[in-house]
């Protein structure tokens, strides 16, 4: 197995281990698969949105030191889903306000001012003896008017159903937070992961340099034939070349990163975290499945778009009954404000709708489908929740067992390599079980970094399907 393979195969399990939020984004080269959401609202994040951020700060000409929290907490700040969140819960607010303003009274004040002119023949009044022209006259006019619906049940239930879709939007923004939290991390621990290979990658060009130069003593000594040179050094530039793929592997994971947290892609930056690793102590699995279903935002902000559906339901079957509505006004008119005199109107209406069948069904009926469509995501969503736990709970123990394996596979391939080498320093055998020893050493080198970075995603996960991201820092530690 090549260490592109083993990069390739720990990116897509986080992308299979995310599709349990119903969201996952193919990953770009070099870059890392970011969950998001699936909001209830027709507007808002999309997959795309948490990848990318609104750069904040200049840039800095020496490298700065990043943490994980210093990662999150920027890309709470910046991270675009963040800002589209905001913008969504803006807009629900919004319109909140203006159904309420129609259960509100409406109360508008005019001043007008008139000079007018009549020409009486023109208006079709031809009075022998009477002046064809009337005018230039005018008046003034100070009027405040009032208009109220009084009676209006669909108005009421289209202000509960805006209502609800901003407690949705709230909760969506919150949940938002979360899903950020989720994709920083998940950013950082590959850059972490990238890094880690690196840094193995260079040992063992260090040591196929030594095995290398031996075999050339070796056979300008004349004890060892030139295959064993040509051998030790193939696997040298082998390795060399991996080395260079898995350096620009690594920046191209820094610069997904600082998209995901509004660092200018100039900046350079150093990790100054390491890839945690503590065993993860079981939990009551029901326990952890009743904290899910009151802790998830997503699944709150479901049941209050559920419960918008059903307002919106109840207002298609309100479309049938009567409003009543009133209008009045008050002012003072005359020739001028000296003098004037008060006046006012006042009306009330009743409006009953009686041949509007089609329309009334037709209303009723979409809002029906949309309810029943409500119900059924939410249905899902619970079953959802409860997968969520129970997957995080089995990649946790899968990982779990993957590191401790890759890690003894590590040492082992260590002490193979090192008694390789000695039996070819003492010329017992040729430089073949070197070459091969090197060959398995980087692979279990790559197995174990691969499954780190998978447990520690795991753990993410699991914080992330409790409604508990915010709490990261006791995941990774374990507890």
């Amino acid at each position: 197995m090549s260490l592109d393979v083993s990069r390739r195969n720990s990116i897509c399990w986080c992308g299979c281990a995310l599709l349990m939020f119903g969201f996952a984004a193919p990953p770009k080269a070099g870059a890392q698969a970011v969950p998001t959401q699936a909001l209830s609202q027709s507007s808002g994040p999309t997959a795309s949105s948490f990848q990318g951020s609104v750069a904040v700060g200049g840039v800095s000409p020496q490298p700065i030191d990043l943490s994980l929290d210093d990662a999150i907490q920027r890309g709470l700040k910046t991270n675009l889903g963040v800002i589209l969140s905001g913008t969504q819960t803006a807009a629900a607010r919004g319109q909140r306000m203006s159904h309420l303003q129609a259960l509100l009274p409406s109360v508008d004040f005019k001043a007008q001012e008139s000079v007018m002119q009549t020409d009486l023949p023109a208006e079709g009044l031809r009075i022998p003896g009477f002046p064809t022209i009337i005018g230039p006259f005018g008046f003034t006019d100070l009027r405040a008017t009032l208009n109220w619906s009084l009676v209006d049940v669909t108005s009421l239930r289209n202000y509960l159903a805006a209502r609800h879709n901003f407690a949705a939007a709230e909760l969506s923004a919150q949940d938002a937070r979360e899903l950020v939290i989720l994709t920083v991390g998940n950013a950082y621990l590959l850059a972490l992961a990238e890094e880690t290979r690196v840094t193995s990658v260079e040992a063992q060009v260090a040591t196929a340099k030594i095995s290398l130069d031996q075999a050339v003593a070796n056979h300008q000594a004349g004890t060892a034939p030139m295959l064993d040179e040509l051998r030790a050094r193939v696997d040298y530039q082998s390795l060399e070349q991996q080395l260079i793929v898995a350096r620009n592997g690594l920046e191209k994971d820094k610069l997904a990163l600082a998209r995901t947290i509004g660092l200018p892609l100039a900046q350079a930056f150093n990790l100054a975290d390491k890839a945690p690793y503590a065993a993860f102590d079981q939990i009551d699995v029901e326990a952890a499945i009743r904290d899910a279903h009151a802790n998830r935002k997503d699944l709150a902000a479901m049941v209050e778009a559920t419960k918008a559906a059903e307002e919106q339901r109840k207002a298609a079957t309100a479309d049938r009954l009567p409003t009543v509505k009133f209008a009045g006004d008050y002012g003072d008119i005359g020739v001028n404000v000296r003098h004037s005199h008060g006046t006012g109107d006042a009306q009330g209406t009743l409006t009953v709708p009686v041949f509007e069948e089609f329309a009334l069904r037709g209303e009723a009926q979409v809002a029906q489908s949309q309810l029943d469509t409500q119900r059924a995501q939410l249905s899902d969503m619970h079953a959802q929740v409860d997968a969520d736990v129970r997957d995080a709970l089995l990649d946790i123990a899968s990982a779990q067992k993957q590191v401790e394996v890759a890690r003894s596979s590590v040492d082992l391939a260590g002490e193979a390599l090192s008694e390789a080498q000695q039996r070819y320093a003492n010329g017992v055998s040729d430089n073949l079980a070197v070459s091969q020893a090197e060959q398995s050493l980087a692979v279990a080198n790559d197995q174990y970094v691969a499954s780190l970075y998978r447990h520690n995603m795991a753990k993410l996960s699991l914080a992330r399907s409790l409604g508990a991201a915010q709490n990261y820092k006791s995941y990774l530690g374990g507890k």
